[in-house]
């Protein structure tokens, strides 16, 4: 029998959600056949298989979310390569190790007793769910990467109300977007414990029912017999003689032939409190002598180490997959860490000595924006230019088309002009569609153009982006602009609408205002402000001389990161899309 594990599904990514299983036990399958459809970070995907055979055992259901290297399903008859012997597979799942702790009143540790001495059959664990008289519990599951909360924006059932398995029961407001949580369970609510406004952490429980689907209790654990004075390793060693004693084999037969038998360390030194001379008393692991081998020269605590084989047994592919978690949250650790220019923010005075105040807690989005918006300003050392462009032709345009956008669905705004006039003005300067890798010392430069418009709605500021808009005439972005706004003021902007921007525009111009200094949308390296555009006097030049002329003025705001992005630079920019404005020709010419 031969396990079907997750693979690697790229970069990054090492989890997913099982949206579809394709397969059922008794099913046959085949190399490269699409078996499941999982959800990630980035894309709903098809997972081949990469065996063949008939499907006898599946380990997950539709909903979970599954790791990389986790096992899908089992099959028979699968033509591929197993990194254990079957014989010590089998042994360690006829005789598993008991993986409960010592109470530390003992002085010896416990192993698994010889098979002479342990039933000759144990009865496999049910791995069906039931259904159970007494109250199940549904808690709020995972929602996505980095996302550990939420706020209780409406709960959508009641004390006596029956719940179906996967039917929507709450909406939540996360740091990106308001979701709707499915209910992983089924049954009758029989007490509800979170109300509308609170803070939900992930794994919280949200409320209990009556007859709800619940896992079986674990079964029993073989008993275990007390051994005087013996190492963890030892322990396992014992643990190993009595599986492979179980298959009527000796330890040469069992192990590979390039692999040396473990000399046996027995201590007779005094235990103490569950301690072995200073090591902590703990059970014996269920792994092959190179397993523990390769844990040590990682410098891994093989105990701490979650087993993925028939009873828990581990692997080394267990054991690598262990040490890299571990840098990876070192990793992220040093990156969490406070950096040079981020200081702790002082503490509060008491305002209550002054008079009557009110604390309202921040929400969502606007404490996403608040960790977003200071990271960064701390990060990206800034610089605004500032320009103006005469757009009175360009508002003649503008209103001369408006009822073609407006057929289509959507609105002529100068928004969506901009949208245009700047995805070709990033095509003439592609350092401004640009991110800068501090690590490597590497530039980015895109070759796609993605661009966000921040939106103000009463969440927040939300940030939708609409891509490539390069590829797109400005009908089309004025419709897909007016889709993802009203999307944004509804709160059904999913998150992967408001992710992969390029370059930022923020306008204010409805508002009001004559220039203002936005802040760079990290990881970019440039943001264009709009500001209302009025009427002035203008010094026009004729062939006979000139004169004063009521022109139709738009202000323009440029931030951009000087890391990467020169003054002169900047200025060549926000000219170029000041005539760009002034004259909509040149984007037939140079756009």
């Amino acid at each position: 029998m031969i396990e079907f594990k997750l693979p690697e599904l790229g970069e990054n990514i090492e989890q997913g959600d099982l949206v579809r299983l394709m397969v059922a036990p008794g099913a046959t399958v085949s190399a490269g056949q699409s078996v499941m459809e999982l959800e990630t970070d980035k894309a709903v995907v098809e997972v081949p298989s990469s065996v063949s055979g008939t499907v006898q055992e599946i380990r997950v259901k539709e909903g979970d979310k599954i790791k990389v290297g986790q096992v899908i399903f089992t099959v028979d008859g699968a033509e591929a390569k197993s990194s254990e012997l079957p014989s010590i597979r089998a042994a360690a799942a006829a005789a598993p190790v008991s993986q409960q702790p010592a109470a530390h009143s003992k002085a010896a540790l416990e192993v698994a007793p010889p098979a002479a001495s342990a039933p000759s059959s144990a009865t496999p664990p049910p791995t069906a769910v039931t259904l159970i008289a007494g109250p199940s519990e549904f808690k709020l599951p995972e929602l996505g990467e980095n996302i550990s909360q939420g706020d209780l924006v409406r709960l959508m059932v009641a004390p006596g109300a029956r719940v179906a398995e996967g039917q929507p029961v709450m909406e939540l407001e996360t740091d990106k977007a308001v979701v709707e949580v499915p209910s992983s369970v089924s049954g009758v609510v029989k007490e509800v414990k979170v109300k509308e406004g609170e803070k939900i952490k992930v794994g919280q429980v949200i409320f209990t029912l009556e007859g709800g689907a619940s896992a079986p209790a674990e079964a029993p654990r073989p008993r275990t017999t007390p051994v005087e004075h013996v190492s963890g390793q030892h322990g396992a060693r014992l643990a190993f003689q009595a599986a492979i004693r179980a298959e009527g084999k000796t330890e040469e037969q069992a192990l590979p032939p390039d692999q040396p038998l473990p000399a046996p360390q027995v201590f007779s030194m005094p235990v103490q409190l569950g301690k072995v001379a200073g090591t902590e008393h703990r059970q014996p692991i269920p792994a092959a002598p190179h397993v523990r081998r390769l844990a040590r020269e990682v410098g891994v605590d093989i105990y701490d180490v979650k087993g993925t084989g028939p009873g828990g047994r581990i692997s080394e592919d267990d054991v690598k997959a262990h040490a890299k978690s571990l840098l990876q949250a070192a990793s992220a650790a040093a990156q969490a860490a406070p950096r040079a220019g981020h200081f702790a923010q002082p503490q509060l005075p008491d305002f209550t000595r002054w008079g009557k105040i009110e604390r309202v807690s921040m929400r969502g989005v606007r404490r996403k924006t608040a960790e977003h918006l200071a990271e960064s300003w701390n990060t990206i050392p800034h610089v605004t230019q500032h320009d103006r462009a005469d757009i009175t032709e360009l508002e003649q345009l503008r209103a001369r088309f408006a009822p073609k956008a407006e057929e289509a669905g959507g609105k002529m705004t100068v928004t969506a002009i901009a949208l245009k006039v700047c995805s070709a003005a990033l095509k003439v300067f592609p350092q401004f569609n640009a991110s800068i890798d501090v690590e490597k010392e590497e530039i980015v430069y895109k070759q796609y153009i993605h661009i966000g418009v921040a939106a103000d709605t009463d969440r927040g500021l939300l940030v939708p982006v609409i891509r490539d808009v390069d590829k797109k005439n400005i009908v089309e972005i004025a419709v897909e602009l007016s889709q993802l706004s009203k999307k944004a003021r509804e709160k059904k902007l999913a998150p992967e609408e408001m992710q992969g921007g390029t370059f930022t525009i923020t306008n204010l111009g409805g508002i009001g205002g004559v220039g203002f200094t936005p802040i760079v949308n990290f990881p970019e390296v440039a943001i264009l402000g709009l500001s209302r555009s009025r009427m002035e006097p203008e010094w026009v030049q004729h062939k006979g001389g000139g004169k004063f002329e009521p022109r139709l003025i738009l202000p323009l705001s440029l931030s951009y990161d000087h890391r990467l992005i020169d003054g002169a630079d900047a200025a060549r920019f926000l000219r170029w899309i000041a005539e760009a404005f002034e004259q909509p020709f040149l984007l037939s010419v140079q756009g």
